[in-house]
């Protein structure tokens, strides 16, 4: 497998030093030199096939002989070893559920197999390697669980004072061993560019070895297409054109499922569903994109003014003059501030009886919205419910007030005590820190 970087075509590199750099010195991000199609049959006969066989399929497809045919369904097999549910609500709506892993969101996917890709790359390597990540909620937990005593690989997490739940916060803070978190007076944007510059500093290079989990890295984009096979599988035999509400922050949730989409899968459109941080939504409708401060909302995993992986988007609509066109016939964007998520909340549980968290309850909307405009006889959407509304519990039950019962995965973290380094946003002063721990 060859990757290019998006911002130098002729900067080609293979799958291990993509995924183990990640980040390009020239700034780009790293996308496939080719995307092939699936076998139309596979596609067809989905409902034949478990998700681990999906997963390993569509890797193989991405990957190629790269990897060899049994080492890389070893990956898949430990790697994807938890459920992704369609929920029903009716005839033309259903929720994907893909908070079943270990830290009870979607970012389990991408942070399990990128943990057993590593390993598999480092496992002759003497040098440790540290994984920087920004998070705005899921991520870090994810990373956390996926790359915990896993040997020769640390992990710094970057996260936004004060906009990140409680419950996310004890999901990055309380893990110790290998796993260090910074909490960092800023907003998410803040924390993504500081990863991003200590990434470009050559003076840090010989402390550290870098590598990045956040969905920059091609190892975390890869394993989020295995669930929109799965999803589509679970409701092909309705006979309809099927639609994806996706909520989106830094987008790689949606560029996972366009990536889906090159290999094939026939979906017939996608929902791009953001809160007011609505630079994709904007750029959608008008054609023109401008990164913005990122707003604090109760949807704070979304909470991004500068998404990373619209980048990626563009060269998968070819990056040229018509890529604006090309790409607003198959996403559309939809934008919803706190109040109206707080009543998609309610809505939802008075008339399906199902508990949404917010990011969730966003891509509902969307769904909702979207259908209203067509003819929905022909048509079912699929909201992502991207992680356990018991992540937010604080808003999730002023909002429906109903007090919810949380899985033991989230709850075991309330009695563990945080353990943080504090920074400023400044890069002097990250660096100075990184430089003691």
């Amino acid at each position: 497998m060859r990757l290019y970087s998006t911002n130098n075509k002729n900067n080609i590199v293979d799958l291990k030093t993509a995924v183990l750099n990640a980040f390009p010195k020239d700034k780009g991000l790293f996308m496939p030199c080719q995307i092939d199609k699936l076998d139309p049959r596979f596609l067809s006969n989905l409902n034949q096939y478990s998700l681990i066989d999906i997963a390993y399929i569509v890797s193989q497809n991405i990957i190629g002989d790269y990897i060899p045919e049994s080492d890389l369904y070893k990956i898949v097999y430990r790697a994807i070893n938890f459920p992704a549910p369609v929920h029903m609500h009716d005839a033309g709506i259903s929720t994907l559920e893909l908070f079943h892993g270990p830290s009870m969101a979607f970012k389990d996917f991408g942070a399990r197999f990128m943990a057993e890709l590593m390993s598999y790359f480092l496992r002759h390597d003497d040098r440790e390697t540290t994984i920087l990540v920004a998070t705005s909620g899921d991520t870090g937990g994810a990373v956390a669980a996926g790359f915990h005593n896993v040997p020769g690989i640390n992990v710094i997490i970057l996260y936004p004072s004060g906009k990140v739940s409680p419950l996310q916060e004890k999901q990055l803070t309380t893990w110790g061993d290998n796993i260090r978190a910074i909490e960092v007076d800023g907003v998410f944007d803040d924390c993504q560019s500081l990863v991003k510059e200590a990434f470009l500093d050559n003076s840090l290079h010989e402390k550290y070895t870098f590598s990045s989990a956040n969905s920059i890295n091609i190892a975390r984009l890869i394993p989020q297409s295995f669930y929109y096979f799965e999803a589509y599988k679970q409701v092909m035999d309705l006979g309809k054109d099927i639609v994806f509400s996706v909520p989106s922050g830094n987008f790689g949730n949606l560029t996972a499922g366009l990536l889906a989409y090159t290999m094939g899968l026939p979906i017939h459109q996608f929902l791009a569903a953001t809160n007011i941080n609505d630079t994709v939504p904007s750029y959608l409708s008008n054609g023109h994109y401008e990164a913005k401060p990122s707003v604090a909302t109760i949807s704070n995993a979304m909470d991004v003014g500068a998404p990373s992986n619209f980048t990626r988007m563009k060269h998968l609509f070819g990056n040229d003059s018509s890529t604006w066109n090309n790409m607003k016939n198959i996403v559309s964007g939809y934008t919803y501030n706190d109040s109206k998520t707080k009543i998609a909340m309610q809505e939802i549980l008075k008339k399906y009886d199902y508990v949404a968290d917010p990011h969730g309850a966003i891509g509902y909307l969307a769904c909702k919205d979207y259908m209203l405009t067509q003819n929905k006889n022909n048509l079912h959407c699929i909201y992502l419910e991207t992680a356990h509304p018991g992540k937010f519990s604080a808003t999730v039950e002023s909002t429906i007030d109903q007090k919810l019962k949380l899985p033991l995965r989230l709850s075991e973290f309330l009695s563990k005590d945080k353990k943080a380094y504090t920074c400023s946003k400044q890069y002097k002063a990250f660096k100075e820190l990184l430089m003691t721990i």
